[in-house]
């Protein structure tokens, strides 16, 4: 009966378990608490509004985030950045320019390396090649195949006008 009682104890507890975070999401905790630890303050609030978002997106969707979904969203953050930096800039607006150059600062140390244009350009011409006819109507199905593999590496406004350039 008691061995019984631990057995159902053990699979209570275990079923209550942290779910297991993706490995972005754990390097932005740990970087969290470090940031707390050494007080840095504007570091701190920049990885609380990563975080933030990434809650946001999983509460939302009601599942976990994949490193895959985690990148998307890193991207999305980089792209809403930039966008407000040059806005702020134009505007006159340094210093909340500045805050927004440290947040794209800070997003893009979770972000994978870059891809070169050399590297863009064999991708693009590799897609191209699986199809028989390439042609403007294609370029739909060019750019979903190039977006699973250059995903938060490249911009993809970039390779599109590349792909147009190609298909034309």
């Amino acid at each position: 009966m008691l061995k019984r009682c631990r057995e159902s104890l053990e699979e209570w507890k275990n079923s209550f378990k942290a779910q297991v975070l993706t490995s972005i999401y754990n390097r932005l905790r740990e970087d969290t608490n470090l940031a707390l630890k050494q007080r840095k303050k504007e570091r701190v609030s920049a990885l609380r509004l990563i975080l933030a978002e990434m809650k946001r997106v999983e509460v939302d969707e009601r599942e976990e985030i994949s490193d895959v979904r985690a990148l998307q969203i890193l991207d999305k953050m980089t792209k809403q950045r930039k966008d407000s930096y040059a806005q702020f800039f134009a505007a006159g607006r340094n210093d909340l320019a500045d805050q927004e150059k440290f947040e794209i600062d800070v997003i893009s140390e979770y972000m994978p390396t870059p891809l070169t244009d050399s590297e863009i350009e064999k991708i693009v011409a590799g897609s191209l090649e699986k199809l028989e006819e390439p042609s403007m109507k294609e370029m739909g199905k060019v750019m979903a195949d190039i977006q699973s593999l250059v995903q938060g590496r490249a911009d993809m406004k970039d390779i599109a006008i590349l792909v147009k350039k190609k298909l034309s």
